[in-house]
């Protein structure tokens, strides 16, 4: 079973992700902060991670760079959540590996077809 870490601060999106993609067939953990994320990487190696581009605390990009620093989990899959007008952030996330992302508010049918798509190829 596929493994999926959400990443994200606000408290309905991670219910409503975990929600669909938990009937879709995923293992589903689930992180409101960076630390704990962090942690779940290490814990869990998921296979891919939608995570937030702005959280209190650690933001997204911070996030990666901490995984990149402590050489965590390479091969994870990053499909970044970002608020309209981030695309300046794009650039950096890009060169710290996402495979890909999408804006908020979003469409919940295109993000279980990026997450199908990203976890079969």
């Amino acid at each position: 079973m596929k493994k999926i870490l959400i990443v994200d601060d606000q408290y309905g999106i991670r219910v409503l992700l975990k929600e669909v993609l938990k009937k879709d067939g995923f293992e589903i953990f689930q992180s409101a902060n960076g630390e704990g994320a962090l942690e779940l990487v290490q814990q869990e190696k998921p296979d891919l991670m939608l995570l937030d581009m702005r959280i209190p605390g650690m933001s997204g990009l911070e996030i990666m760079r901490e995984m990149k620093n402590r050489e965590m989990q390479s091969d994870i899959k990053i499909i970044l959540m970002t608020a309209f007008g981030e695309e300046q952030m794009m650039t950096e996330a890009k060169e710290l590996g996402i495979t890909d992302h999408f804006a908020k508010p979003f469409d919940i049918s295109t993000i279980r077809e990026k997450v199908k798509l990203h976890l079969e190829s």
